[in-house]
């Protein structure tokens, strides 16, 4: 320090004498301070000036050491550059041309003084200096969270964190946040809040700082996030920060208020499964004790649990009051820590139908159903047969029934607002009443005499219809479809047949009907398709005009013939015996017969065997 101030006051005697005798003055201009960023390159500028021509300029560079003498780390002259050897920044220090120091991979421990001093022959010499600031940021901060549960009832503060911070230069600072909000710095120690900060520099010149929070917390903090941030300064003099992870901490409260509520839905039925939920803001979240409340005042225990509560497939008996207790032996005694709640349990009896479940009706008689039950409310009712709904009552009334209106009809019954609670009963109408043939579908058809015909018949009542053929000794073949019987018969077409028909008879302990099936055959008169007329007809016409002739010459000679005989017939020469008529088929369909009608290829007519009506001839006419 001593030989600083010497060389300092040599400069000034030096300028001042110069001054007095009108010599040149050099000036030389360092900036005070510089910044530089650990492990990277810095410049430190030296810039001189001078009134004079200035020749041989030598810029040498020192450093002020440890123990307060200068050393010289570089020179440049107009002839030769270099850095001077065993100096603290031997290889990583040089001098530019422009006079500026260039010093590489800055170390802490470059943070010093820096002199520039010039020397530049007649004009003189001068010098200055500059102090190296080096920068380090820190990492990011670590926190180490208290473990342990704390528990809001300690009468005093609770170590909440300890932030630490590494590597840091200049020395950084600690700040501690709840949520987003900055905690005020307090190191002194109180009842509510303070912190312990501590400083450590680290044998390689770099910082290590560590904060721990000490905080009295309260139920609200339960929900509260800490963190510490980092603040630190950069070259440039700017300000920047770093976060810690987030964390929350682990808070033992009591209980203050306890929630108990129906988890499922409102509207219980019968069969549901039933969850009850109690719930208590304290933590840790204590144990349950639930117990159900007795008409008559009497308790009846469930048990402890955790919070939820399942009743499985609930009756109406487990319908009424349950009460739920939180076990938390830390509250105060004004805290309620019972709740009741009330479950309904809403039902519905099985439904008794009247009559019973079977019930006969004869034939066009009357009948009227009903059905009851009750439940949790009212019910409401309605008739169904099938899906069709055929009453919206409890009562339900048949008149001049019908065989239709046989059948199963179910009462349904269910309680308004409650879904899914419907209870239902069947009761099976039979009406009573002798056989009828419906339906006589004709099945079938044949173009002669001994080709098969299939007849079917359908019949109701009840009992079941029995079904039986004329001819007898046919084989039916029956089936039921509802309270339908049909019977379908196949046999062969023969003259019996036609002359006698076909009867189906249903029967019953009731009575019995019959249909019968009048079997006429009807020849179908041919289509006769005129020939087209071309060249070629007319020429076959006109080769066939000789044989047209000659059949109608034999005509007239069997004319001539057949009157010949005709005569003798009537003078009694040939004795000829006469057979009574007779008809084949002459049957007069009534209202109960069906005709079927069976068709061939040839017409009566042809034959001659039809008159004008459509009736067959007797033998004597043909």
């Amino acid at each position: 320090m001593e030989g600083r101030l010497v060389h300092l006051l040599c400069v000034l005697v030096f300028a001042a004498a110069a001054l007095r005798g009108g010599q040149a003055v050099l000036q030389v201009s360092v900036p005070p301070e510089v910044d530089a960023e650990l492990g990277k390159s810095v410049s430190i500028p030296c810039i001189y000036s001078s009134s004079s021509k200035t020749s041989n300029v030598i810029v040498e560079w020192f450093i002020t050491e440890r123990g307060g003498e200068r050393q010289r780390v570089a020179f440049r002259s107009s002839s030769d550059s270099g850095t001077d050897k065993n100096t603290e920044l031997s290889g990583r220090v040089s001098v530019d041309q422009d006079s500026s120091l260039s010093l590489s991979a800055v170390e802490i421990g470059d943070e010093r003084d820096f002199h520039c001093q010039i020397t530049a022959g007649p004009a003189g010499s001068g010098e200055g200096s500059a102090h190296l600031r080096v920068y380090s940021a820190p990492q990011t901060p670590e926190v180490s969270p208290q473990t342990k549960i704390i528990s809001v009832t300690d009468p005093s503060v609770s170590e909440v964190s300890t932030c630490t911070s590494k590597n840091g230069n200049p020395a950084p600072k600690i700040i501690w946040y709840k949520d987003s909000t900055p905690l005020p710095e307090v190191t002194e120690s109180n009842d509510n809040m303070y912190m312990v900060p501590r400083v450590v520099k680290e044998s390689s010149g770099l910082y290590t700082i560590t904060n721990t929070l000490y905080f009295k917390t309260s139920k609200e903090d339960k929900d509260s996030q800490f963190h510490c941030q980092v603040e630190y300064v950069v070259p440039g003099g700017r300000t920047e920060t770093k976060d810690s992870p987030k964390f929350s901490l682990s808070l033992h409260y009591y209980t203050e208020e306890v929630t108990f509520v129906l988890v499922t839905p409102k509207k219980v039925k019968e069969g549901d499964d039933v969850t009850l939920k109690c719930k208590a803001d304290g933590f840790p979240e204590p144990e349950y004790e639930l117990t159900k409340i007795q008409p008559d005042g009497s308790i009846e225990d469930k048990g402890t649990f955790s919070g939820m509560f399942t009743l499985r497939s609930v009756t109406r008996d487990d319908g009424g009051k349950y009460r739920c207790e939180a076990l938390d032996f830390d509250s105060p005694p004004e805290v309620k820590l019972k709740k009741d709640i009330t479950l309904l349990v809403h039902y519905l009896d099985p439904v008794t139908v009247s009559p019973s479940s079977s019930v006969s009706v004869p034939l066009g008689g009357s009948l009227e159903l009903g059905c009851t039950t009750t439940g949790s409310k009212t019910p409401s009712f309605m008739w169904k047969k099938g899906s069709q709904v055929v009453s919206q009552s409890a009562s339900l009334v048949l008149k001049e029934v019908s065989f239709e209106a046989a059948g199963s009809y179910s009462c349904v019954a269910s309680v308004p607002g409650i879904s899914g609670l419907v209870k239902e009963a069947i009761t099976n109408v039979t009406v009573t009443g002798k056989a009828q043939i419906v339906d006589l579908p004709y099945s079938g058809r044949v173009s002669k005499e001994g080709e098969l015909l299939t007849l079917s018949c359908t019949a109701q009542g009840h009992p079941e219809p029995q079904i039986s053929w004329t001819p007898t000794g046919l084989e039916a073949i029956s089936s039921v479809t509802g309270n339908k019987v049909t019977s379908t018969v196949t046999l062969p077409v023969t003259p019996m047949l036609v002359d006698s028909g076909v009867t189906c008879e249903a029967s019953n302990e009731h009575g019995s009907s019959s249909k019968k099936f009048s079997v006429n055959i009807r020849k179908e008169t041919p289509t006769v398709t005129p020939p087209v007329d071309t060249e070629a007809n007319r020429q076959e016409q006109g080769g066939s005009g000789a044989a047209v002739i000659a059949v109608v010459v034999c005509v007239l000679l069997l004319l001539i013939l057949v009157g010949f005989l005709y005569f003798l017939q009537k003078k009694g020469k040939l004795p000829c015996g006469r057979q009574g008529k007779e008809d084949i088929v002459n049957t007069e369909a009534n209202a109960d017969e069906i005709v079927v009608e069976m068709k061939s290829g040839k017409p009566n007519e042809e034959a001659g065997l039809l008159d004008s009506n459509g009736r067959q001839r007797p033998m004597r006419d043909q």
